[in-house]
């Protein structure tokens, strides 16, 4: 029997996930789900891509949203009142223009001096509509795509082998950024195929793969790159359809509802991978 084996949500883009034990799953994703992001002063989006020091940063989300702490390493930690009400401001995320809540000049001192470069944190307005692509439409906030990523223990332990084969050593399931981890799929990549899942009150619409990026190559304790792993490795098993590598699969939500840790996972339809 497939299980939730565990929940994380990253309330700022880009930074430290933070694990749950339960969580309401909402259109948009877990409840408060990349609804902040870091951008530079002309307002366009930083992801490790290009500074992995944000690894590091670890928020810490009060269930209602009201008030959120950013520690570092080597830094006093920051405790904000979030503004949801304030002047909005336009933001680039992947080129698309939305709009965010600037969150003051001290979180933006703070981070620029985290990440060694002028930077700013914005929250989604309470308006904030997205829909994004893929099989089932849906929306989400600051996320690369999709609502929901979801990755299996079985997929990762495949990953594992092969690079152990290689003599190169096993990743943690964070270097991947899931959402939501499942246990108890037999077989690797089970995901490819689940097309719909149902997971404590909600439900789950398979959107797309999850096309793996250099985010991958960030060893997230230390915010450093550690590669060519996984990459090097994928790219010899997983190239999708589409292009690019894949690993995990990413979903629309259609019925909200909460979930648990421990919930069954069930599918309840079925279909072919695009790998």
């Amino acid at each position: 029997m497939a299980r939730i084996a565990a929940l994380l949500t990253y309330p700022v883009k880009g930074c430290a996930g933070t694990p749950a034990r339960e969580a309401l799953l909402t259109p948009a994703g877990l409840a408060h789900d990349r609804s902040f992001m870091v951008v530079s002063e002309e307002g366009v989006y930083r992801t490790q891509r290009r500074h992995p020091l944000l690894a590091v940063i670890r928020p810490a989300l009060t269930p209602d949203g009201t008030r959120l702490s950013l520690t570092a390493p080597r830094a006093e930690a920051l405790h904000l009142g979030v503004d949801t009400s304030g002047p909005r401001r336009t933001v680039d995320l992947f080129g698309a223009a939305y709009q965010g809540i600037d969150q003051g000049e001290e979180a933006a001192e703070w981070l620029s001096e985290v990440l060694g470069a002028r930077s700013r944190l914005v929250r989604v307005p309470p308006e904030h509509h997205r829909v994004t692509d893929g099989a089932a439409p849906g929306t989400s906030g600051y996320a690369d795509s999709c609502a929901v990523h979801v990755l299996s223990r079985a997929t990762l332990a495949l990953l594992d082998r092969k690079l152990a084969a290689r003599g190169a050593r096993p990743l943690p399931v964070n270097r991947f950024r899931p959402n939501i981890v499942v246990d108890g799929w037999d077989e690797p990549h089970t995901e490819d195929r689940a097309h719909r899942l149902r997971v404590g009150d909600a439900e789950l619409a398979y959107a797309k793969l999850a096309i793996r990026c250099a985010v991958t190559l960030v060893e997230q304790e230390s915010g450093s790159r550690a590669g060519p792993e996984p990459l090097r490795t994928l790219a010899g098993y997983r190239r999708a359809a589409q292009g690019g590598v894949a690993f995990g699969t990413k979903y629309a939500v259609p019925r909200p509802g909460r979930v648990s840790v421990g919930d069954e996972v069930t599918v309840t339809s079925w279909g072919e991978s695009e790998v």
